[in-house]
């Protein structure tokens, strides 16, 4: 389990770090360099690291939902549908890694690997569960594992999407976005008429049942 204290310090090194991290990558050299920056020893800012590389990109991730779910809290909402919530969500992610795009191209390409690939999924999980709770989705039933595949799957896609994304204010990226949530309202609703027409059919075992 991690504590908080120790969060709080690799939230630090992070942040010291992503200067560097578009030159140097995530490396123990750009590390170092963030430790001495602000006065950690290297030996405990190693430690608080000890897959290197992978571990650095988890805590980059964690800050990142972190600091959306935080921004989302303050941010006034009005009571929209929770495809608008989504949206803003993700737009306050992608705004406050917009100046780290570099650092982000660099973590997803370590997480891409074959040995952090459950990594990666776990961290993928972590961003779209907590982006569901934070605007107020309490589904419990199978929907529950739905809702996050779908928002995974457009989470990936758009992010891809952001790195080429040169407009002002990403405004591109938030309509991708926008884009790819309709998509998922429109065939959730296909779906749930599918489901009720499929539940007004008779039952075709009844009727092969032999009569008496």
């Amino acid at each position: 389990m991690r504590s908080p204290l120790a969060d709080s310090e690799r939230d630090r090194l992070i942040m010291a770090m992503l200067p560097d991290v578009a030159f140097d990558e995530w490396s123990q050299h750009a590390l170092r360099l963030a430790a001495d920056r602000i006065g950690i020893p290297t030996g405990e800012a190693m430690a608080l690291f000890p897959r290197g590389a992978p571990d650095m990109v988890a805590a980059f991730s964690r800050w990142a939902d972190r600091q959306m779910l935080d921004r989302l809290e303050t941010t006034p909402i009005e009571p929209v549908s929770l495809s608008r919530r989504i949206a803003l969500a993700l737009r306050l992610r992608f705004e406050l890694l917009l100046p780290w795009r570099e650092p982000v191209r660099r973590g997803m390409t370590i997480l891409a690997l074959p040995q952090n690939a459950a990594l990666g999924l776990r961290l993928l999980y972590e961003t779209v569960d907590g982006t569901w709770y934070a605007v107020g989705d309490t589904a419990t039933d199978f929907s529950f594992y739905t809702k996050r595949a779908s928002l995974a799957a457009i989470y990936a896609a758009a992010m891809l999407f952001w790195f080429d994304d040169r407009s002002p204010g990403c405004i591109e990226t938030d309509a991708f976005v926008e884009r790819r949530l309709a998509d998922l309202h429109r065939l959730t609703e296909l779906r749930q008429r599918f489901e009720a027409a499929v539940e007004r059919l008779p039952n075709p075992f009844r009727l092969l049942r032999p009569t008496r």
